[in-house]
């Protein structure tokens, strides 16, 4: 089996689970996520792959990080993820991407993020539920954070915090690529979600 059928598998068996763990039926769960019925047995059945933001919105809706979501091994204690090893979400031809490194749900989940945007690129972001926040550190390049109507420059070496329950954007407009580390921590079920 491949690393995208395992990844499938894995993705409809955690869904499953947590939409059980929950007590949350279809029609519960698609009305809390925003996600079609149909799309969700059809995630659960391993007959698709869902968009990282559909992804994104179970995972939120049901209170758990989308390393949850995605885990097939999950370890006790210590969890090393080895360069290369995160869960690739989203790439573009121009060298974009985003991989999920490591994510907990024991506290609310929290997930850690390697970001990479090209020059001239942007990633849009749906709100995440209320109370909801984002760090993030930039390495590399000038990130511009777009959060609701603001606009902020954060330079190589420079971090940032905001609340991330408004739409918000990560934009590069320079010439070099842009590369940061992402933590997204949302509150759990019943915590304010």
């Amino acid at each position: 089996m491949s690393d995208f059928e395992q990844l499938t598998q894995a993705l409809a068996r955690n869904l499953r689970h947590w939409r059980g763990e929950r007590g949350f039926t279809l029609d519960a769960l698609a009305a809390r996520a925003g996600v079609s019925r149909g799309m969700i047995i059809q995630i659960e059945q391993a007959r698709t792959n869902p968009s990282v933001g559909t992804t994104v919105k179970l995972a939120d809706a049901l209170g758990v990080s989308i390393t949850t979501l995605l885990d097939r091994d999950r370890t006790p204690r210590v969890h090393v993820v080895l360069p290369g090893q995160g869960v690739r979400m989203w790439a573009t031809e121009a060298g974009s991407g985003a991989s999920m490194l490591l994510g907990d749900d024991r506290r609310g989940p929290v997930e850690m993020w390697s970001y990479r945007l090209a020059a001239g690129e942007e990633r849009a972001s749906d709100p995440h539920p209320t109370g909801a926040f984002e760090m993030l550190h930039v390495t590399a390049g000038e990130l511009t954070l777009l959060v609701a109507d603001g606009r902020y420059a954060v330079p190589a070496g420079g971090a940032v915090s905001f609340e991330a329950d408004a739409p918000h954007a990560y934009r590069n407009e320079g010439a070099e690529p842009v590369e940061m580390t992402l933590a997204v921590s949302v509150p759990p079920v019943g915590g304010g979600a």
